[in-house]
């Protein structure tokens, strides 16, 4: 089974994890804050591939390939 990545999507869930760890770094926003956004982030991107993995619809991060 092929599988083929939705780049936008992860781009836009890369670039919100990495600003979400530096505003938490640099303390521009308490951990009690950020790391739920984080965490819903993650979750939500590895929703999307198993939803895709089990055929359901849903525009995922990773998918199955489509048949050529």
């Amino acid at each position: 089974m092929g599988m083929s990545i939705n780049p936008s999507k992860a781009l836009i869930a890369l670039v919100a994890l990495i600003c979400m760890t530096v505003l938490i770094a640099v303390g521009a926003i308490d951990q009690d804050q950020g790391l739920p956004i984080i965490t819903m982030i993650v979750g939500y991107s590895v929703g999307n591939g198993m939803a895709a993995l089990s055929n359901k619809p849903v525009e995922p991060i990773i998918r199955k390939k489509d048949k050529e």
